[in-house]
Order: C-alpha cells, then sequence, then structure tokens
C-alpha cells in the first residue's frame, strides 16, 4: 500500500473513530508494506486511533531494516528513530537501505550494531539519542525478549509490539530465563525455544501500564497500548483472542512437546 493510500486510510479511520461509528473487526485489518507479517496494518490502524505524537521509535532488532515493523513509520509517516540489530552485515545493508531511500536519505534512522542484553539497553537507547516519550517500541530478538521490555525504563512507549512464542497458547506464563549470552534453539519451524508466552508478557505489561489490544493474524507479534491512552477502538482484549486463525495454533500440541522439557521461567 502506497503512501497516499495509507494516509487516507488513516484519515478514514480517525473521522469514522470521530463520529463514532463501531470500530471494524480487528481481524480485517491487517496487511504488510515493510512488516514481515502484517504488522503495518494494525500498527497504521492504532495510530490513526491515537494520533502520532513524538514520531520517534525504538526497533530491536531491525534485521535488514526493510522486513521490520518501523520501516513503514519511517518511511510513509516522517517517523525518526534507532534501530537495533546484533548482526553487522545485517546492520550495514540496513544503514544502505535507508540512506538510499527519499524519505529517509538526508534524517535516517540511527541504525546501531550492538548484542543487547538487559544491562546495556537503556545505555544504548540513551546514547542513540532517544529518552523520554516515543510513539512506538518494537521487540523482536527471538530470545530475551521479555527480559529486555522489563528492564527498558529510558523511554515511555506509547505503544509496544512484542513477538511472542505462540505454542504456549493463552494460558501460560513462561519465559526462556535471562542470560546475557542466551541463543534461542531453531527447528525447521523457527526459533521454538525462545521469547515468552502471551501471559507472561500480559503480566508484565500490566506491571507497566499497558494493556494489550490485540496480534497479528498468525500469532506471534503482540500489541499493547499505554493505559493514560484511552479510545474506545482499542479496549483490553483476552490473550485468547490473539489464537482466531488456524496458523496461530499450529504446533501447539506437536511442536511444545520438544521443547518443553527446556528451562523455562514461570512468571
Amino acid at each position: 500500500m502506497n503512501s497516499v493510500a495509507q494516509k487516507t486510510l488513516f484519515e478514514t479511520y480517525r473521522v469514522n473513530a470521530f463520529q463514532g461509528f463501531r470500530p471494524p473487526d480487528w481481524r480485517d485489518l491487517g496487511w504488510s508494506a515493510y512488516s514481515q507479517h502484517d504488522e503495518d496494518g494494525y500498527l497504521l490502524y492504532i495510530f490513526s486511533a491515537l494520533g502520532f505524537n513524538t514520531r520517534r521509535v525504538v526497533e530491536v532488532c531491525c534485521g535488514n531494516g526493510r522486513e521490520s515493523n518501523t520501516a513503514n513509520l519511517l518511511l510513509n509517516h516522517r517517523c525518526t528513530g534507532a534501530l537495533f540489530e546484533g548482526s553487522e552485515a545485517l546492520a550495514t545493508v540496513a544503514r544502505q537501505f535507508y540512506s538510499e531511500h527519499s524519505a529517509t536519505a538526508f534524517w535516517p534512522p540511527a541504525i546501531v550494531c550492538d548484542w543487547i542484553t538487559a544491562e546495556n539497553i537503556d545505555g544504548l537507547i540513551t546514547e542513540a539519542g532517544i529518552v523520554g516519550d516515543i510513539d512506538l517500541l518494537s521487540i523482536d530478538i527471538d530470545g530475551i525478549d521479555y527480559w529486555l521490555w522489563d528492564r527498558i525504563g529510558v523511554i515511555s512507549p506509547r505503544v509496544v509490539v512484542a513477538e511472542i512464542n505462540h505454542l504456549w497458547g493463552a494460558d501460560e506464563s513462561v519465559t526462556v530465563p535471562y542470560a546475557p549470552d542466551f541463543k534461542a534453539v531453531f527447528t525447521q519451524y523457527g526459533s521454538d525455544y525462545a521469547g515468552a508466552s502471551i501471559a507472561a508478557f500480559v503480566k508484565l505489561g500490566h506491571r507497566k501500564g499497558y494493556r494489550l489490544v490485540g496480534g497479528n493474524a498468525i500469532g506471534t507479534n503482540a500489541f499493547f497500548v499505554r493505559n493514560d491512552l484511552v479510545h474506545p477502538w482499542l479496549p483490553e482484549v483476552h490473550a485468547d483472542t490473539l489464537f482466531w486463525h488456524p496458523r496461530s495454533k499450529f504446533g501447539q500440541s506437536v511442536r511444545i512437546e520438544g521443547v518443553r522439557s527446556m528451562d523455562w521461567e514461570r512468571v
């Protein structure tokens, strides 16, 4: 979806909400311009309801920069921010991508290459020039995601997108234990031993002042909104609403058995 179409959709949502229309079905909102799955559509919807404030974003980790949760906001909605990536090769690709795109060529996001831990995350964000209120924090590192959001304190995101381990379903509250050198265990389907369940993130979100408002169609990313930002189109939802699509349940009864006996921490 190009920039003009996105801005038209953005304003349509805003007008409909202002006029008191019923919100659209969450399941119809997803689409991708740059995100891996359908996260771009959900983020446009959320920010059409909340509005942008600082237009600053932080992403941990951004991969090649192009396929990420912040790329569409950076390229089509004039956001700025800092993107973190542990691979120098991918960080180099990301820097080149944003330096060559007309929307970011003269003011690209900061691309920081470092191994991210709970001990250094606040310092790295601060060194990148980002503190205080921001619009979006996206966390997807296939590992200690829960512990990073738990530790981050130098920024106050209005919206948080966190990758979840969908294999645990809606009720189990578990995460991989913290280790600064944690390495995920990958199977043919993905990082089965990594991250945290949605129930764990919901508890963490409540403690930090956030509510769950939805997830992507395949149940791998969850969207949280800060509790001081109230909107009738963004109520808190139960974790089980993230598992409506068959893909979101794929492997819950089989793949989980391959990692259930590994080290998990209940939170």
